[in-house]
């Protein structure tokens, strides 16, 4: 135990990645000794307390009231956040599900389409619960406060304590002149279209990001940085190997700290897979879009009728829609599996490349194929293809032979394969989930310094 025990308010993204990166580095702070409490959003009532956090939730979106009829003994706060009615993470699935054909269009292009109608969609739910917020900060008495998000809450940055911001997305989400712009996923080398891409990104959230920066003053909270929904804390964490950073590109002060992974210990063992796929008679491949992305259930079963013609073994995270496809007989999968446990024991991921499977998959050794969809999926998707550990597709418009030779190629080169393997154990050494706590920690002296 440390010497002073402190409280720690966890503000994470409802999605699945930001949360379980939390839920690691907050995992950490308990075995130290420190009170953890989560800010989460409500759909994930329940699943924080299981693993020994507190829980004090916020609803993104004004509360359904109950039909006329309904349980009157219902807990009142729950509504549409009730965790007997939505699986952690909700509130995102069902957007993300909605606007997916948006998907197919050019990063350029989603900028209107999907990445702005994203910023308003965060900034709605920033506005509903800043009053939340402020209740929570009262009763919890935080002596930090860590946001892993990519909006700015003022209440967090009002509170009067140090705030810890994290970065669990592409680390290009804090800008430079020298890297490529977020959600880009432009080539290192592609300057010109580096700066339309800027250009477009300008027009299309100019006026946004001015209206949320006069609202986030409105609370009494400082200015936002230019075309930044975010503020820096006193602390900042960005999770991303080494070997992928933009470190040659861009310099960041001693108020960065990079975490070349975080990686949770608190997720079960997977469920006993078949025999064939333990055997190593067949080479074992894991498929993923997410939580998010695998609600495109027409690329889920493009993907899955490709693999079921190779001589390998597939474990497929199905995600929520898992009842409307079926897998192939040389897969296995559920709804939901353990990823940490499961990628330890595979030869290849094909991923969405969302930065929590990009990392983890590095965490482990593994090279991937990657299939992104949206926000900073296209850069993590660069990044590891120009970084030489895997193999970006289009997401639509892959062939079946440009797929099955991704993966046959990948799984035969045994000098990549050694490298990254190599680098995996490199990246394990380091153990990001402690680095994290000792930033936090470090924030936290502040307050009696």
């Amino acid at each position: 135990m440390t010497e002073e025990r402190r409280t720690y308010l966890f503000m994470p993204e409802s999605a699945y990645g930001p949360t379980n990166n939390c839920i690691g580095i907050g995992n950490e702070l308990l075995k130290r000794g420190h009170r953890v409490v989560f800010a989460a959003e409500r759909s994930w009532q329940g699943k924080l307390a299981a693993l020994g956090f507190e829980e004090d939730l916020v609803d993104l979106a004004p509360v359904e009231e109950p039909a006329a009829g309904a349980d009157a003994g219902a807990d009142a706060g729950a509504g549409a956040g009730d965790e007997a009615d939505q699986d952690a993470g909700a509130f995102w699935k069902e957007y993300i599900k909605a606007v997916s054909p948006e998907f197919r269009k050019s990063t350029a292009e989603q900028l209107e389409t999907v990445t702005l109608p994203i910023w308003e969609e965060l900034a709605n739910g920033a506005k509903h619960c800043e009053p939340q917020l402020k209740a929570i900060i009262e009763r919890v008495q935080p002596d930090v406060i860590i946001e892993d998000n990519v909006i700015a809450f003022p209440a967090l940055v009002t509170a009067g304590v140090p705030f810890v911001r994290i970065v669990s997305c592409n680390p290009l989400e804090v800008p430079g002149e020298g890297v490529a712009p977020v959600f880009s996923g432009l080539a290192e080398d592609d300057r010109e279209g580096w700066a339309a891409f800027r250009a477009e990104y300008e027009r299309t959230h100019r006026a946004f990001w001015e209206s949320y920066n006069a609202w986030v003053q409105e609370q009494g909270a400082p200015a936002l940085p230019d075309l930044e929904f975010i503020h820096t804390g006193v602390e900042n964490l960005y999770v991303y190997p080494e070997v992928l950073d933009y470190t040659d590109d861009r310099a960041l002060d001693e108020h960065w700290t990079r975490l070349d992974s975080s990686v949770r210990e608190t997720e079960q063992a997977p469920a006993d897979l078949p025999a064939s796929f333990t055997d190593g008679s067949r080479p074992l491949v894991y498929f993923s879009l997410g939580s998010l992305g695998s609600a495109d259930v027409d690329l889920m079963k493009r993907v899955i009728s490709v693999l079921a013609d190779l001589p390998v073994n597939v474990i497929v995270s199905k995600g929520p829609l898992h009842d409307e496809f079926e897998l192939a007989d040389n897969m296995w999968g559920a709804e939901f599996l353990p990823q940490t446990k499961i990628l330890p024991l595979v030869d290849l991921v094909i991923t969405h490349g969302g930065n929590n499977t990009t990392t983890e998959a590095l965490h482990f050794g593994k090279p991937m194929i990657l299939l992104p969809l949206f926000w900073d999926q296209y850069d993590n998707a660069q990044r590891v293809h120009e970084r030489g550990y895997g193999i970006r597709l289009s997401t639509y418009g892959f062939t079946a032979d440009e797929l099955q030779g991704a993966v046959t190629g990948l799984l035969a080169d045994t000098a990549l394969r050694e490298r990254i393997a190599a680098v995996g154990a490199d990246i394990r050494s380091k153990d990001g989930v402690s680095a994290a706590a000792d930033a936090i920690e470090r924030a936290g002296a502040r307050v009696h310094a």
